[in-house]
């Protein structure tokens, strides 16, 4: 392949390698045997190639090879030839081929592998030959092995909180063949397949997931090869727990028996306690405040009452009372005898000669002085009976305080009804000073379906407690005339605005200034009773029981009673803790109901009005209602949003209406969608009616935004003497898992302190949001420098984190002296608890016949019953209706529960007006001229 002329050189190099060829074959010639077996078309076969080698030390390895059949075998290293003295070489034969097997040996020292220089390891190949070829094994490195002494990385000892993570990091000498690493715990090999806590795969590192006290200790990293091992430094691992409070104890007695002193609480650094270094706890262990004790006052008896008459015994008495003082705060009673008697006739008593004469004259009696005695005695009867008859009769109109002048009934149900008050005295009065107005008087006109008189007591005191001037609003409707009424009557009547704001269960809102004294006061005509129900016997004529105060009522129809049967139906609420259990984040948004006897069967739906406190939006709410079966079991009967036949619900802003065939007990679950879920809350402010003391208490209650729940809170500070400082207000409460903080803010220096660390007060998230305990109390104690300060003015700040707030301004007096006890009104329905028969609904009944003949019909245009529907936004669930037998005796049934409280007749007529069913030939208009109190901010409000 030279191409030619060649150089003197190039001419060298080829006769050289000519001679080495020559050579080749003439030694292989010479080694070949004298007789080589037939085997066509077979190529030398390696039985065993040259593996990878690593020189230990000074150590030469060895190179061997196996083919068959192989005339000749070779090595090559490193492209070169290894001289055939360095080979070691042995011959057999197969026995089941007859082939001749050849192996060959080489050593390679660690001299030769570190002479050579390249690009790539030191390497071998055999080289076999046979009559028809030559076959080459694979390439085997030979390298020289070591492994250095200094780590790349040792480990870092480190010092984790429990629960923390752990990465020790290594990274072992350098080596070849690469090292292995094991890691050892306090000398102990490591296994991480033994702890899933454990990982040491990662890149040589120890990783633990979560530290444990266990953890703690001292980790080496150990890295070997096959020439030597080698060990890291060992890193000292700490885990540690931080200390924490446990809970306070109850506050001491105080020390003091009489007068100023001290009381303390306490709480220890176990919870849990500090281990391995961790940090102690911050603060006080121990906290004091001061607490003043009434001194125990002894009693003493008041001087001797006069000496009674004589009696028939001989003695008369004389008494006395241990009322000069009477004992207080645990002081004695008086010692001695609370009575005395004695002999009146000094002892000329006549006793004996006085039962003598009375037992002569019973002698004398002859048998006809009988009649005479039987006569009497059935006249002075006579006489009791007519007097209690008469007391009475006084008594019930006294209590009515109405007389009824003149009354007529109209067309389609309506009267009139012209009555005085004439009640004289009045024990509420602010100022007992102050006459009652005796010539107040109210007649009633419009078209509604009047109800019992109102309370004349509430009447009589209205002008009293804050007069307003008569207000007239005009309602023109043409209801009346549609449906061919055309009776008028009038209604006229003086505002009572001492009465509580009317409103269903609508948030508190903005009072105004001459309002807001008679608004803010003591709360002592809420009923305290555990148990709040009420009942009443119900006919076919249907009718209404309410749970006064509470926004709780039940509405029976007309004829969901069969004729001529009774029941006594009862409406109850749940105080306290309900026995519905919610599930994660679930609410119960309202009371829990029950309506009874279960075993009633009524032919058309009643209304159940229960009150809620979520803030409408479908979007973050699922609203589920939910009966309790007779195991005691609470199963969902379906969702507000639901689309079925069996009941029907009906959400308003502030309270559920859902028509039901059976009575049980019902609750409200509330699902929050997202954390945009709102909550309602109520805020309320609470202090105590007298101060005798440098202490005066601000009690904070955070309740859902339901007229019971109000309630509640009312009958617990009417026990304990509370008064309303501010009007309550309300608070979003998002569900977005952030704390409630309570402080009280701008607190007079110089005049009042508060006690330490009471200023602030931070509720967790789930307290609030998933509490079904009473509700949320915070008090905080204030003290005044001296008993001079009779005035008390502040903040009270409550405030969701990342959320809505709410400032309530506190201007309250503190007297010495117990205030004067003055009546906070509540709803008009605890007026009538129970409403039977027509009276009870807003709709008179000739009325509401009329309206279902004429849209129960079906109509070609639509306008029939579901338009009645659409018209009183009640666009969802029609198919409920459609399966009763009359659609809008329901409807209208569901429009007396959502109106019960405003009876808006004349929204009603417009409504009927709109859908054109009215008569085209009848043109005139009805005025009713309804004088009713501003009662504007009721809407507002919770109550």
């Amino acid at each position: 392949y030279w191409k030619f002329p060649l150089s003197g050189y190039e001419i060298i190099v080829c006769l050289f390698q000519c001679w080495s060829a020559a050579v080749m074959l003439f030694v292989s010639v010479e080694a070949l045997p004298e007789s080589i077996p037939s085997a066509p078309g077979t190529l030398p076969h390696f039985m065993e190639e040259p593996d990878d080698a690593y020189i230990i030390k000074s150590n030469p390895i060895v190179l061997r090879c196996k083919a068959m059949p192989a005339m000749q075998i070779f090595f090559k290293c490193n492209g070169e030839w290894v001289h055939q003295n360095e080979h070691v070489s042995e011959e057999s034969m197969d026995e089941t081929t007859g082939l001749k097997v050849r192996e060959v040996f080489i050593n390679v020292t660690r001299q030769q592998v570190e002479d050579f220089h390249g690009p790539e390891d030191y390497w071998c190949q055999c080289v076999a030959w046979s009559h028809l070829g030559t076959s080459k094994s694979r390439k085997a490195s030979v390298r020289i092995a070591y492994l250095r002494k200094n780590f790349e990385q040792d480990p870092q000892g480190k010092e984790v909180p429990i629960e923390g993570m752990i990465v020790l990091h290594c990274r072992p000498p350098e080596g070849v063949p690469a090292a292995e690493v094991e890691w050892l715990k306090n000398e102990e090999p490591i296994d991480s397949n033994l702890d899933e806590n454990i990982d040491t795969r990662a890149d040589h590192n120890l990783i633990i997931r979560q530290a444990r006290l266990s953890d703690s200790g001292n980790y080496t990293c150990m890295a070997a090869n096959i020439v030597a091992k080698r060990r890291s430094m060992s890193a000292t691992v700490v885990v540690y727990v931080n200390g924490g409070w446990s809970s306070w104890t109850e506050w001491s007695n105080c020390n003091a028996r009489c007068g100023r002193g001290w009381q303390k609480r306490s709480r220890t650094c176990t919870n849990p306690a500090p281990l391995n270094g961790g940090a102690f706890c911050e603060g006080m262990s121990v906290q004091k405040i001061t607490c003043t004790s009434l001194c125990p006052v002894d009693g003493n008896w008041e001087v001797w009452s006069e000496w009674s008459v004589c009696s028939p015994e001989c003695e008369h008495l004389r008494v006395r009372e241990c009322i000069a003082p009477p004992p207080r705060n645990g002081g004695k009673y008086c010692e001695g005898l609370s009575q005395e008697s004695e002999n009146c006739t000094e002892g000329l008593c006549i006793q004996g000669e006085w039962q003598l004469f009375m037992i002569e004259m019973k002698s004398h009696l002859k048998s006809d002085d009988i009649a005479l005695y039987s006569g009497l005695g059935a006249a002075v009867i006579a006489v009791a009976v007519l007097v209690v008859g008469v007391t009475l009769y006084r008594r019930s109109q006294s209590e009515y305080g109405v007389d009824v002048i003149d009354s007529s009934a109209l067309t389609g149900g309506f009267q009139t009804f012209n009555f005085k008050t004439v009640r004289q005295g009045n024990s509420l009065l602010l100022n007992s000073s102050m006459q009652p107005d005796l010539t107040v008087s109210r007649t009633y006109s419009g078209p509604i379906c009047l109800q019992d008189p109102l309370d004349k007591e509430l009447m009589t005191e209205s002008s009293l407690f804050n007069p307003l001037s008569d207000i007239k609003v005009k309602v023109q409707s043409s209801f009346m005339v549609s449906l061919g009424v055309t009776e008028r009557a009038e209604y006229h009547g003086k505002a009572h605005s001492g009465t509580f704001p009317h409103g269903n269960n609508r948030a508190f809102g903005t009072i105004q200034a001459r309002n807001k004294a008679t608004y803010i006061q003591n709360l002592s005509s809420i009923s305290t009773t555990s148990e709040l129900k009420t009942t009443a016997i119900f006919g076919h004529l249907g009718g209404r029981l309410v749970v006064p105060n509470t926004g709780v009522s039940l509405l029976i129809p007309h004829g969901a009673i069969p004729e001529e049967t009774s029941w006594e139906i009862y409406l109850a609420i749940t105080q306290r803790e309900s026995s519905l259990q919610p599930e994660g984040t679930d609410v119960l948004l309202g009371p829990e109901v029950t309506c009874g006897p279960t075993d009633l069967s009524v032919s058309t739906p009643f209304a159940l009005t229960i009150p809620h406190c979520a803030e409408v939006n479908s979007e973050h709410w699922n609203i589920h209602l939910k009966k309790r079966t007779q195991q005691g079991k609470w199963e969902e009967v379906m969702s507000v949003e639901e689309e079925t036949t069996s009941c029907y619900c009906l959400l308003d802003p502030y309270a559920c209406h859902i028509l039901l065939n059976s009575f049980g007990t019902y609750a409200l679950i509330g699902e929050p969608i997202s954390d945009c879920a709102v909550r309602q809350l109520k805020v309320a402010v609470f202090g105590c009616l007298s101060c005798n003391s440098l202490d005066y208490n601000l009690r904070v209650y955070c309740m859902d935004n339901t007229p019971c729940a109000f309630q509640e809170v009312v009958s617990d500070e009417r026990l304990q003497g509370g008064q309303l400082l501010e009007e309550p207000k309300l608070l979003h409460f998002k569900g977005n898992t952030f704390s409630l903080q309570i402080s009280v803010l701008d607190i007079p220096p110089f005049l009042w302190r508060i006690k330490p660390f009471t200023a602030c007060q931070e509720v967790p998230f789930s307290r609030v949001w998933c509490s079904r305990q009473p509700p949320l109390h915070c008090a905080f104690s204030l003290e005044r420098y001296t008993p001079a300060t009779t005035q008390l003015s502040c903040k009270i700040c409550v405030r969701q984190v990342k959320g809505h707030e709410q400032i309530l301004q506190i201007q309250t007096s503190i007297l010495e002296n117990e205030k004067e006890t003055i009546t906070f009104f509540a709803h008009d329905d605890s007026n009538f608890p129970a409403q039977m028969g027509p009276k009870a609904f807003k709709i008179p009944y000739s009325i509401r016949q009329r309206i279902c003949a004429t849209f129960d019909t079906p109509n070609a245009k639509g306008k029939d019953w579901q338009m009645l529907a659409q018209k009183n936004s009640i666009n969802r669930n029609l198919s409920y209706f459609a399966t009763q037998s009359s659609p809008s005796a329901v409807i209208l049934d569901l429009w007396e529960a959502r109106h019960q409280h405003d009876g808006d007749l004349d929204s009603l007529a417009c409504a009927l007006e709109e859908i054109g069913r009215t008569h085209s030939k009848i043109s005139d208009i009805t005025e009713t001229e309804i004088e009713e109190p501003d009662f504007n901010y009721s809407r507002q409000n919770g109550l």
